[in-house]
């Protein structure tokens, strides 16, 4: 939350006066929303960031935990709906009462939901089924809220991220080996940064240049899920 503050105060310095002219066409306040929560404290959050500006046209689903590597054995039930709370649930009432608000203003709006290669049948992971699932049960989710939000000009994506340096990632994105992993084995011979390989996508699809784009699944990751191995390549 305190990084959250931050921004949104560097945000709104940028609106000072400058030879007696404001810009107040950027304007930022920092709502907190555990998404992990129940659907009344998920709601009240919502109305108090629609408030603020009096409307919402873009809702980018962001938060997600990664959970304990763990077998299907031997993850605990606690373990799961931790994941799955956090990574599925929480981002569908976070959309629902979004969307619900979006209906009822007749605006239109975008909604993206930040998924996973893990998500994809192309992408599985041993000790990630909690994480896998919940990602793929959101792929789902956006495809069918595109279905029905569509009557409403109410578009829905999401965006499968590869790997990006993030909490999730930190320790792994440091590691020496993984530059000589990516130069084997990533079509592009990298694995990216998240700006601008994510954020530029995220400002598209919130974009009216993408009015025409809803229920799909984009695939951010330099090719690594490519179908194919490059265990032959050197012959």
């Amino acid at each position: 939350m305190d990084r959250l503050e931050s921004l949104c105060q560097q945000i709104n310095q940028m609106n000072e006066p400058t030879n007696d002219v404001k810009d107040d066409s950027r304007r930022a306040i920092a709502v907190e929303l555990d998404v992990s929560a129940d659907g009344r404290a998920i709601e009240a959050s919502i109305k108090r960031a629609w408030d603020a500006f009096g409307h919402i046209d873009g809702l980018v689903n962001n938060a997600g935990v990664k959970g304990q590597v763990k077998s299907s054995l031997e993850l605990s039930e606690e373990q799961w709906n931790h994941v799955v709370n956090t990574n599925l649930t929480g981002s569908w009432l976070v959309s629902k009462f979004v969307g619900t608000r979006m209906r009822k203003a007749g605006r239109g709006g975008s909604i993206i939901n930040i998924s996973s290669i893990s998500g994809l049948n192309r992408a599985q992971l041993r000790g990630a089924v909690a994480y896998s699932s919940s990602k793929a049960g959101l792929d789902s989710m956006t495809k069918i809220m595109a279905l029905e939000l569509g009557d409403y000009n109410i578009r829905v994506n999401a965006i499968a991220p590869g790997l990006f340096k993030s909490e999730i990632t930190e320790d792994l994105v440091q590691k020496k080996w993984l530059e000589n992993v990516a130069k084997r084995t990533v079509p592009l011979r990298t694995f990216g940064t998240s700006d601008p390989a994510l954020t530029s996508l995220v400002r598209y699809l919130i974009h009216d240049s993408s009015n025409y784009i809803s229920g799909n699944i984009f695939i951010v990751d330099s090719g690594y899920t490519l179908p194919g191995f490059p265990i032959f390549s050197s012959l």
